[in-house]
Parts: structure tokens; C-alpha cells; sequence
């Protein structure tokens, strides 16, 4: 069941979507404030949190284990601790997130067969001490991207709802494990700074504004300010794809959205996304997964 509501602030409001599945709590949130502020937390729900800030920067504390992260762009990890407190200091005034919520028995059942940190985590979480996946935080990815997605804007209801919740949820568990995991192996070669890594950051969103007209890589470069060999090495770094496959993963999977969710044609939506002829489009949608446009349509 999907619940929506608006909470007002002296100083702005956030937009919260919750949907509950198995006991597992599902939320969006969108949060829009007038001024620069920090602002605590408190929980004592026995829970872990996976956490992923889908837009805005902010400063992020994390009492229990008394540590802060400066977050930036898109990004994600999880963590336990009860009860929990954190402190939010936001640098845009525009902030969106998503989470989800998982009972710390049933996190536990999921996690016993998992990868090697994976279950150091779960370990912890079982002794009931505050820990944190990893303090490198990963980078939203465009897969990640369209599982909220799809979370958002289901049409499912009754116990297919139910039970596409609960596959969603531990399918951006495990994306958010791996990427993770990844994110805290990797040496940063091309991104040494935080200004690089905001540049490279601003890239994605830019690409995102762009799916119908995608800028070239010099016109990227240059509207960010980076080389286009920094520009090529920093995002592939970063998000784990290049440049060019990430736009065209983020073209297609808002093609399957809207093959979906709207009444409009395969043609239709070649054209709206840019590309040269639907033939292209097809053969492009085919190789991405497996299957035609028509057959999404016919079978959704």
C-alpha cells in the first residue's frame, strides 16, 4: 500500500512516499527548504537502513559511530545501529532521497549465504553493534536508478505488489552491496578531489537533462571544465560504465518505462529519445535486453 504525505517546516517541506511490504518499509522523499540548516534524527527502530541520496549535497553524521560524511551527487550504502542518530546539515536546497528499511531478523535471513563482507556486516548487525557498510560510499549507477524507478511508479497492487516490493528491495540490496564493495577496493587514479569528483557528478546530471540530444564529449567537457581524457577516465572511475553507455542505458531503460506505463508507439518513442530511425532503436533495445520493444508491449 502506497502512503503520501506532506510535512511543513518553518523553513520548507518534504514530499514523503511510503509503500510497506513484508514489514519492510519502502520511502521517497523530497524536500525542498528556503535556507542552509542542520537538523537531527532519531530512531529507535531495530532496522537497517539502506540509504541512497538521489539528489542534493549534504553533510551527513552518523552519532553512533561518530563519524561524518560529505556526500555529494548521487550516492548510496546501508547501515545499523539502535537506536539511531544522525545529524543532516544540507548544502543544496533541494535534497531527494530513498530508503529502504529492513527488520534486523529478517536483514539477517537474507544475508546468511551472502558475500564474505556481506556477512562481516550481518555479523555485527546480529551482535547488535553500530556499523556502517562501508565508509567509501558508492556511486548511484543507472541500474540503481531504475529500480526506484520502477519502485515509484508501479502499478502493481494486492499481493503482486507485495511481492514485486520485496524482490526490489533485495535487488537494490544487492546492487548496493556489490557497488560497495567495489567502491571500497577501487583506488581513485582520476579522481583525487572533491572538485573533480562534483565535475564528474555534474556530467551525469547533465546527461540526464540530455537523453533526447546527448552533447558531445567536447561540449561536455567544456561545460564542466575537465579534459575530455579526465572527463572519460573519471566517470568510468566513478559510475563504472562510460560515458556513452551510461546515456545509452539511462535511453533505454526510460524507453521500457514508457513502452510500459504509456499508450505511445515504439516509433514515437525513438523519436522522442533521439534516435536516428526506430530501426536503430529496435536493434539497440533488443541488444540491451534480450527481447523487442513489440514484445513489451504485448507483454507487460
Amino acid at each position: 500500500m502506497e502512503d503520501k504525505q506532506v510535512i511543513t517546516y518553518p523553513n520548507g517541506n518534504t514530499t514523503m512516499t511510503r509503500w510497506m511490504c513484508d514489514d519492510i518499509l519502502i520511502g521517497h522523499g523530497l524536500s525542498s527548504f528556503r535556507e542552509l540548516f542542520s537538523y537531527p534524527a532519531h530512531s529507535d527502530n531495530d532496522v537497517v537502513r539502506l540509504h541512497f541520496g538521489l539528489r542534493g549535497d549534504y553533510l551527513f553524521t552518523y552519532q553512533q559511530l561518530g563519524k561524518t560524511y560529505d556526500l555529494i551527487g548521487g550516492h548510496h550504502n546501508f547501515m545499523y545501529s539502535r537506536p539511531f542518530d544522525m545529524v543532516v546539515e544540507n548544502k543544496t536546497l533541494e535534497l531527494e532521497i530513498f530508503g529502504v528499511q529492513f527488520p534486523r531478523e529478517k536483514f539477517l535471513s537474507f544475508t546468511q549465504h551472502a558475500s564474505d563482507h556481506l556477512k562481516r556486516f550481518a555479523e555485527k548487525v546480529m551482535a547488535g553493534q553500530p556499523v556502517i557498510f562501508t565508509d567509501t560510499w558508492g556511486a548511484l549507477d543507472s541500474q540503481m536508478e531504475q529500480v526506484i524507478a520502477q519502485i515509484r511508479y508501479s502499478k502493481y497492487a494486492g499481493d503482486f505488489q507485495r511481492l514485486f516490493l520485496l524482490s526490489k528491495s533485495l535487488e537494490l540490496l544487492v546492487l548496493s552491496a556489490e557497488s560497495c564493495t567495489a567502491a571500497d577496493q577501487r583506488q581513485n587514479i582520476y579522481l583525487k578531489n572533491k572538485q573533480d569528483t562534483e565535475k564528474i557528478i555534474a556530467v551525469r546530471d547533465l546527461l540526464n537533462t540530455r537523453l533526447d540530444s546527448p552533447p558531445s564529449l567536447t561540449e561536455i567537457a567544456r561545460t564542466v571544465g575537465l579534459n575530455e581524457y579526465k572527463l572519460k577516465r573519471g566517470f568510468k572511475e566513478k559510475f563504472n560504465n562510460t560515458v556513452f553507455g551510461y546515456l545509452t542505458d539511462q535511453r533505454l531503460h526510460l524507453a521500457h518505462q514508457y513502452l510500459r506505463d504509456t499508450g505511445k508507439t515504439a516509433a514515437e518513442i525513438a523519436a522522442e529519445l533521439g534516435y536516428a530511425t526506430p530501426q536503430h532503436f529496435n536493434n539497440a533495445f533488443k541488444k540491451k535486453f534480450g527481447f523487442t520493444p513489440f514484445s513489451v508491449r504485448n507483454n507487460p
